[in-house]
């Protein structure tokens, strides 16, 4: 009795045990290869045998192996190579292209029976299929492409196919109940034929399709040269205007009176167009365009001329001659779509035109007296009444609707944060006043003074802003004409009076005297002597920031 090598039981229904360490229960793979021999991993081995694994084996195992093999199926036979080479190794990637047409009949038209649509048959040698493309013509209409995918096209009712030995140039071709036929080939197909022994017919040409042949225009011809060239008008012309000066006169209607106007002559089509001058308080409506610009008609066909123009405009055909440039002289009166243009001057490029091209039209301008306009009395500004700044005032003067008064933006950027400090004491005939210390902050970028008051004990006076910024004008200036505090009155000493409170400097920053004298072609000498003399010769120092 056979026994079971895993756990030493016999070998019997129910006592054999799964493993339950076994992670992998995917089939395994039974063949592997070596020394160029397929082996099985696991060959047939009696019952109660350990298995026995490939790599094991010996040489001499191998070949007994390959002795039983021989053995039990005979001694292997192996057939020659084959001389012939297969079809679609022989023949890959090579294709036969053949050019032809097809007739598409066309119902119910009057113009076209039928349209010749061109094809290209493709035969391919590896499997005899065939495809047929329509080249796609752009704004044709017609869905265009592939005609007929790659298939083996049948040749009879029979299931015969067609090969390349059925095609020629200069055949029918039947394919699905459509007659293609074949007009031409290519240099390779040509040359392939030729090499099988086939004898090509001799190529036709493609015939016209009736439809695109009436739709092209056959170029014109001139049975007399044309006298007049608009290009060459238009490339010698382009850009060139004619300007005269006139005078609109419908005095003889109710309210009229002569406008001025301007009319303008394009010498590169002919075309005339006439701007109204607009004058300032007019009370009219600023509409510059007169007449829009377009060729004038000098003179109407008679047959047209009791057809009324209001009903519709007039045509070319209608037109028998139209305004040029000798009909537009200085000096005279000209009669434009029934209104009187007195044209009374020109410009330089008029005069010059006139003199190259018309030398024998005199050019006689006239004098226009011009009507003057009086002139109104200067706007007067109220007197400052003393509510905000002096120049947010003066702009509810200016408009109607206020806007915030111009600031010097370059001052702005370049002395930001430039401060100039002062010390400074009050001057009061008031006993409670004595001993107030202030602090003068002046703002470069914006001409503006703050001042803030020192803390004192037992003062009994609260510190803290005694002025927000603004700009101080100075005592017995004019409201119209304001003079602010600068930086040229601030001398260590001096008085300076801040609506109607006095006020003397004590003591300034080092910065100041380094920044005065950066400047000091600006400043008076008595400015700076009383900043050295207080402060002394110092080294300059960095601005200070705020």
């Amino acid at each position: 009795m056979s026994i079971n090598t895993g756990h030493g039981l016999p070998f019997l229904p129910g006592n054999t045990f799964r493993d339950v360490t076994k992670s992998a229960h995917h089939r395994p793979q039974t063949l592997s290869y070596k020394n160029g021999y397929a082996l099985p991993h696991r060959p047939k081995v009696g019952i109660g045998q350990a298995p026995l694994l490939s790599s094991e084996l010996t040489q001499s195992e191998i070949n007994q192996f390959s002795n039983q093999t021989a053995l039990t199926y005979g001694t292997a036979h192996y057939s020659p190579a084959l001389d012939v080479i297969p079809a679609h190794v022989a023949y890959d990637k090579k294709v036969l292209r053949f050019y032809g047409y097809f007739q598409q009949e066309v119902l119910h038209s009057p113009q076209e029976g039928y349209r010749v649509r061109p094809v290209v048959l493709y035969y391919y040698l590896e499997d005899d299929s065939m495809c047929i493309i329509e080249p796609v013509v752009e704004n044709s209409g017609i869905p265009q492409g592939k005609l007929i995918k790659r298939q083996r096209l049948p040749k009879n009712d029979r299931g015969d196919h067609y090969h390349w030995k059925d095609l020629n140039v200069g055949m029918d071709l039947v394919v699905y109940g459509t007659v293609y036929r074949v007009t031409h080939c290519d240099s390779y197909t040509q040359d392939f034929m030729e090499s099988e022994g086939l004898v090509l017919n001799d190529p036709e040409p493609t015939p016209v399709d009736p439809y695109i042949q009436r739709r092209t225009q056959a170029g014109r011809s001139y049975i007399t040269p044309s006298v007049f060239d608009r290009l060459h008008q238009f490339l010698t012309m382009d850009r060139k205007v004619l300007r005269f000066f006139a005078l609109w006169d419908h005095t003889d209607s109710l309210y009229g009176e002569a406008r001025p106007v301007t009319i303008q002559y394009y010498l590169v089509d002919d075309s005339v167009e006439i701007r109204e001058v607009h004058e300032p308080n007019s009370g009219r409506d600023p509409f510059p365009v007169l007449l829009r610009r377009q060729r004038l008609p000098k003179n109407i066909k008679p047959d047209c001329k009791p057809f009324p123009s209001c009903v519709l405009e007039v045509s070319p055909q209608e037109v028998h001659q139209y305004y040029s440039p000798k009909d537009f002289q200085v000096g005279e009166t000209l009669q434009l779509m029934g209104r009187r243009f007195l044209l009374y001057d020109c410009d330089e490029f008029t005069k010059t035109y006139y003199q190259k091209n018309h030398p024998d039209l005199e050019l006689k301008p006239k004098p226009v007296v011009k009507k003057t306009t009086e002139l109104h009395d200067r706007h007067e500004v109220p007197p400052y009444n003393g509510f905000g700044s002096l120049e947010d005032s003066l702009q509810n003067c200016l408009s109607l609707i206020p806007e915030p008064p111009k600031k010097d933006l370059m001052k702005m950027l370049e002395n930001d944060h430039k401060v100039l400090r002062y010390a400074a004491r009050m001057d009061s005939q008031n006993p409670q006043d004595e001993g107030r210390l202030f602090i003068f902050s002046y703002f470069l970028s914006s001409d503006m003074i703050s001042i803030f008051e020192k803390s004192t004990r037992n003062s009994g006076i609260i510190s803290g802003q005694f002025l927000e910024k603004t700009r101080i004008p100075k005592p017995g200036c004019t409201v119209d004409k304001p003079e602010f505090y600068g930086p040229a009155d601030f001398a260590i000493g001096d008085t300076v009076e801040v609506f109607r409170h006095r006020f003397v400097l004590t003591d300034a920053d080092p910065y100041v005297l380094n920044y005065l004298e950066s400047i000091s072609d600006q400043l008076p000498s008595r400015t700076l002597d009383s900043l050295r003399q207080r402060l002394g010769e110092l080294a300059p120092i960095q601005p200070q920031e705020h």
